[in-house]
């Protein structure tokens, strides 16, 4: 470490972390009051806090650490990993934010039994209570604070154990407290602070490089130009497992994301109405994706020139960023930058605790268990259910190595059931057991080693070599793989769906006249003449479209901007700004047209 924290770094720190359990103590009495108010807050959520409250959770401390460890081994376009998803945030925006929010329910699991019927829609519930709330939760959270064991390793010189539990006993002390009130009220000073911090960091150290043109300069002259670490896509790059993972990415791995379930689904049920979800999603978009990348690349660009692999932690490219905290930082400022690291790290652990527990308390222990419950006896059981779930997610952290590999087995792993997930709402032939089948092979089909040894052994493929595996179930085809998934599986359900009988009609009018969805419910909606059938699917879409290319426009004019291309940064902030303005339009037109019911 180039310099040790000081008593005024420790000072920034300290009075972060009091302030953010001084939240929680003012928070809690309301959040005790009723499973509402601790896990959707009384569904009284403005857009702009409950859109912020989105970022702020998706901005944790292992996002700069990621983003910083891909520009350096894939350069920038590497981003593409996540920046993909700008397609489905709009697609929820456009088309799922207003159905989450008629739905009026508590989490994202509860939809099933709304959707679904009988016993196969009760046992899909529990299980995505447990696989959800528990297993996904907490290999999400384990990462998260794996980000922070790799920060205080270079910051404070602090064991993996101490680390784990100093942030365990912080994260419980007020996210037990104050449920989803004080979740919501610290994302929006913890987004504020995790900004300024990131900010602060790139502007001093692309100075000490010698301003954004002369490192761009530097890099080209390190890496040349044909490395393609400056390249916002892979186009030019001639690595064609580069350009099939981006074209991948691009057609298919984004459907993940596109109903907005999880937390964010959480964010929606808490908002006022249907318009604020619409709107949290739009604001969540464009600060996500148009105003936060890019210190973090500015920092990761910067660590290529001033740290060689071999001077990092383990050789480790997570570690770069932390470490331009310790060498360029000066005292004070380095303690900002390390509550701003704390305070992404506790605005994505606050809001998994919350969502987790409500799993646990709202789909397993109140609907199977003890559906009969004071309220204050579920908030209790959430609350016990939030120190299980860190205690587990604190485990998984000490046994990770790699953020990135963790986000890419996720997003593997979700694949299988995406498109089947944003169809249950859209089609009525979609039954419990169509979303069953799907899970079950992605879950096969993620670990390739036993299927493809018995796969030899009946015949179906001849001889696959360990070598072979490698190559197909390695981090630089994680891409491939996730199609093949997504084929597979979309085949699987698409012929259970017709294998087995549908969901009752009168269970299926239900859901109809409760969330009033557009598609294919052509039997169910002959059930319900006195609702208008949505007829503006056409300009929504001309609304997605638009609205998808304000945002990577905006956030490639950014860019240039912040990499000296200023001609071309402007060119493309003027085609954002025209497309943006083209989809606000179209938005606030869906918004008069729609009809009472709608």
């Amino acid at each position: 470490m180039d310099a040790p924290l000081v008593a005024i770094d420790w000072m920034f720190i300290i009075g972060y972390c009091v302030l953010a359990l001084l939240i929680g103590v003012w928070f809690s009495r309301r959040a005790g009051k009723s499973m509402q108010e601790y896990f959707v807050a009384g569904r009284t959520l403005p857009w702009w806090l409950a859109g912020t409250s989105i970022v702020a959770t998706s901005f944790a401390s292992d996002t700069p650490l990621f983003v910083s460890g891909v520009v350096r081994t894939q350069g920038i376009w590497g981003n593409w990993l996540w920046w993909a998803y700008a397609m489905g945030g709009m697609l929820c925006a456009l088309f799922f934010a207003r159905l989450w929010r008629r739905a009026r329910i508590i989490t994202d699991v509860e939809l099933i039994e709304l959707r679904y019927h009988g016993r196969p829609a009760s046992a899909l519930r529990a299980f995505l209570a447990v696989y959800s709330g528990v297993i996904i939760n907490c290999y999400v959270m384990g990462w998260v604070m794996l980000a922070m064991v790799k920060v205080a390793d270079v910051l404070l010189d602090w064991h993996p154990v101490t680390t784990l539990a100093v942030l365990t006993a912080l994260a419980l002390t007020y996210t037990v407290l104050s449920g989803f009130w004080g979740v919501v009220a610290t994302d929006l000073l913890q987004f504020i602070i995790a900004m300024v911090g990131s900010i602060t960091l790139a502007v001093i150290v692309v100075r000490h490089v010698g301003g954004p043109a002369s490192l761009v300069d530097q890099i080209s002259s390190r890496r040349g130009t044909d490395a393609g670490v400056l390249d916002m896509t892979p186009l030019g790059g001639g690595d064609p497992i580069a350009l099939t993972t981006f074209i991948v990415l691009l057609a298919a791995l984004w459907w993940g994301n596109g109903q907005g379930g999880g937390y964010l689904a959480q964010r929606l049920f808490s908002t006022k109405n249907e318009k604020h979800a619409v709107l949290a999603m739009l604001w969540f978009c464009v600060a996500h994706y148009v105003l936060r990348p890019w210190p973090w690349i500015m920092v990761g660009l910067a660590s290529i020139v001033v740290f060689s692999n071999t001077q990092l932690p383990d050789g480790d490219p997570e570690k770069a960023y932390p470490m331009m905290i310790a060498r360029f930082l000066p005292d004070g400022v380095r303690g900002l930058m390390v509550a701003s690291v704390l305070a992404a790290f506790m605005s994505t652990i606050d809001t998994h605790l919350n969502w987790g527990s409500s799993y646990l308390v709202n789909d397993l222990y109140k609907r199977f268990i003890r559906p009969d419950a004071e309220a204050k006896h579920y908030v209790l059981v959430a609350r016990i259910a939030c120190v299980i779930l860190i205690v587990l997610a604190a485990c998984i952290a000490w046994q990770m190595e790699s953020i990135k590999g963790a986000w890419q087995f996720i997003m593997v792993l979700g694949a299988g059931s995406a498109l089947v997930g944003l169809l249950r709402w859209y089609w009525w032939r979609i039954n419990p057991w169509c979303e069953i089948s799907a899970m079950i092979g992605a879950l096969v089909l993620v670990n390739g080693t036993w299927w493809t040894r018995l796969s030899r052994w009946v015949g179906l493929i001849g001889d696959v070599t360990r070598d072979d595996l490698l190559w197909f179930y390695g981090g630089d085809m994680f891409a491939v793989r996730g199609l093949f998934i997504i084929i597979v599986c979309t085949a699987l359900w698409l012929y259970v769906a017709y294998r087995t009988k549908p969901v009752p009609a009168d269970h299926l009018e239900a859901f109809y006249r409760r969330v009033r969805p557009a598609g294919w419910w052509g039997p169910i909606a002959t059930r319900c003449p006195d609702l208008q059938p949505p007829r503006d699917t056409a300009k929504r879409w001309l609304a997605w479209v638009s609205g998808v290319v304000s945002i990577y426009a905006l956030l490639f004019g950014v860019g240039y901007l912040c990499l000296a291309r200023t001609t071309a940064g402007l060119a493309a902030l003027a085609i954002g700004t025209t497309a943006a303005a083209v989809c606000w339009t179209g938005i606030k037109r869906l918004t008069n047209d729609a009809p009472a019911n709608e």
